[in-house]
């Protein structure tokens, strides 16, 4: 059931690019710690049912940078764990320092498959970054940051991940004190 955050009539602002930036770098570094713990556990489950010799084999051999299980399991972490804040309180770790919620255009939070559609559309320009970055070099800089960019930047109030998501990034105002 959809948590609403404010009354359906009440207009909060698009968040701005520099707030969303600094929301994606603060999320960044936690999304790395994440990753980090996920695959630490996912060795230690893949050392235990395999074997440390046949890990120990894979490794002398350098046949552990691919594994396909790994990177299906740290995508799949990593969209449980922002479809997760998003859903629930529109708030990720880094949009709560800078004051920004992800909420659909009545207010409401996010669906699971809203999340979805977000997260795979930032993940499908990341990776095409990525990937240009692997075939091109240096010259990916001329491609990758401007798409990275155009990504998030708000064009009329709402970023690609916005549109394709139908849901919007706002700022969230400064409550009154009372005194």
């Amino acid at each position: 059931m959809p948590r609403r955050f404010h009354a359906a009539d009440e207009l909060l602002p698009p968040a701005t690019f520099l707030k969303r930036s600094l929301a994606i770098i603060y999320d960044g570094l936690i999304s790395i710690a994440v990753l980090l713990v996920t695959t630490w556990i996912y060795t230690m489950i893949t050392g235990w049912i395999t074997g440390w010799d046949s890990m120990e084999q894979k490794a002398e051999a350098g046949q552990l940078s691919g594994d396909p299980g790994l990177t299906f399991v740290l995508f799949l972490v990593m969209y449980l764990f922002f479809a997760y804040f998003w859903t629930r309180i529109g708030q990720t770790l880094g949009m709560q320092v800078w004051r920004i919620r992800i909420e659909n255009l009545d207010g409401s939070s996010v669906s699971w498959s809203q999340a979805l559609r977000r997260y795979v559309s930032a993940a499908a320009v990341f990776f095409l970054a990525l990937l240009a970055g692997y075939y091109l070099g240096s010259a990916t800089l001329f491609l990758s940051v401007p798409a990275m960019i155009a990504l998030f930047y708000p064009i009329n109030g709402l970023s690609i991940t916005d549109r394709f998501s139908d849901s919007m990034v706002v700022g969230i105002p400064h409550k009154a004190k009372a005194g």
